[in-house]
């Protein structure tokens, strides 16, 4: 662990996160993205684009795979069991939108509140298939 000239702490896991920024890079590009961020089933951001703050990143990447385990906790009890495919969130002046991404991983978005969200999945879905769901799957962490 190293530190900067403000004092912030960096980890080898920001250093990779960073150098996985590519992977969010065309999906922030949509029209009404304002983030995008890669994580993991157990909360831990992969990437993450350069519009968002690692504390807000860290945050949201735990939010969401709480409420994404939620999904696959209804989805085994009243579906076919499963990643949820799809994941939309309705919030006062923006929207959070996350899928599926590999084993164990997902990509999200933050948009802005009026948004074609066909659109947006759209290009999230083809964000996936280019990088490959091999590439984001993330290993199962021990407990």
């Amino acid at each position: 662990m190293t530190s900067d000239a403000t004092g912030t702490l960096h980890t080898d896991h920001w250093r990779g996160i960073d150098a996985n920024r590519w992977m969010v890079e065309e999906i922030e590009t949509t029209q009404g993205v304002r983030h995008a961020f890669v994580f993991t089933t157990d909360g831990f951001v992969t990437a993450v684009s350069s519009s968002m703050d690692r504390d807000g990143a860290e945050k949201l990447a735990a939010a969401c795979s709480a409420m994404a385990s939620l999904g696959r906790a209804v989805a085994a009890e009243h579906g076919a069991g499963g990643i949820p495919s799809h994941v939309v969130y309705e919030l006062n002046g923006a929207k959070l939108m996350f899928r599926g991404a590999g084993e164990r991983t997902y990509l999200g978005v933050i948009t802005e509140a009026v948004i074609d969200p066909a659109l947006v999945a759209h290009q999230m879905t083809t964000t996936v298939r280019k990088i490959g769901e091999k590439s984001l799957s993330s290993a199962e962490r021990p407990h």
